[in-house]
């Protein structure tokens, strides 16, 4: 069995799937990446828990983690964003995806544990892992723990907090107008109606404030740990990164045909690299 402890972590993310034009994230710090594209302006924020990795200098662990909402969870990707058109809400979706085929790659149990994904972490997740260009998206409004609307064409605040589900401003009449449930959870069951993600609007300009994050996912050990089931990841590692993908998908035509708005990359590198 391959030992985890002969490999570190690498976070960069950008606006291409070309990681050497990524920017590196200062994992566990205040420091935010900021990402300008003709689609989106995003900040992106990445804690992980016990964290071994680039920078060297890296905290192993954030505030984040003491807070009473995130005692238990292993990792966030905190992002905001503000679109430069207007979006149909069920346009934007949230996952992973990857160059090349990892059918041959995939352990035993990993259709298991999607079901358990599914059914535990994210029920609109969709896609197909078996594919020769693998995905599992699922729709934003229903797959981030937090949703966060704010007010339109206000200026950008890069300020580090953690981010609660709710509305700021004007934000706060669309999550009214909307019938948006104040519960995070509930929230994310609502949008697994596609009607009211079709109702729903990503305003260019608006600002949106998203938190992903859950206790299953252990970078630190790279394994998948579900109740009484734990996956291991680096053990069938072909060297492709973990991409988390903010893309927009058009109704009419091949996912593969979607836009990249933003892509988070976890790559594992040989500690004596």
């Amino acid at each position: 069995m391959v030992d985890h402890n002969k490999f570190i972590l690498r976070v960069t993310a950008g606006s291409s799937y070309d990681v050497s034009t990524h920017q590196e994230v200062k994992v566990n710090t205040s420091d935010a990446v900021n990402i300008s594209s003709d689609d989106i302006d995003a900040t992106i924020r990445v804690r992980v828990k016990n964290y071994r990795g680039l920078p060297k200098d890296s905290p192993s662990d954030a505030e984040y983690f003491s807070h009473p909402s995130h005692t238990r969870d292993l990792y966030s990707i905190d992002f905001s964003f503000k679109p430069k058109q207007t979006w149909s809400g069920d346009e934007i979706v949230f996952g992973n995806d990857f160059d090349h085929p990892i059918r041959d790659r995939l352990p035993p149990g990993f259709g298991y544990a999607l079901k358990l994904v599914k059914w535990m972490i994210d029920p609109g997740l969709d896609g197909d892992p078996y594919a020769d260009i693998p995905w599992l998206y699922g729709p934003l409004l229903s797959s981030v723990n937090i949703l966060r609307i704010g007010d339109k064409d206000a200026p950008a605040n890069d300020e580090e907090k953690i981010v609660e589900e709710g509305a700021e401003g004007e934000g706060e009449e669309i999550r009214q107008d909307k019938s948006i449930p104040e519960n995070p959870s509930a929230r994310m069951k609502h949008f697994l109606t596609e009607s009211n993600r079709t109702d729903f609007e990503f305003e260019a300009g608006r600002e949106y404030k998203c938190d992903f994050f859950n206790p299953y996912l252990d970078f630190n050990e790279f394994a998948l740990k579900l109740p009484g089931f734990t996956l291991s990841i680096i053990s069938s590692w072909d060297g492709q990164p973990l991409r988390y993908v903010l893309k927009r998908r058009y109704k009419d035509k091949d996912i593969k045909d979607s836009t990249l708005l933003f892509v988070v990359c976890f790559t594992l590198l040989p500690v004596d690299q």
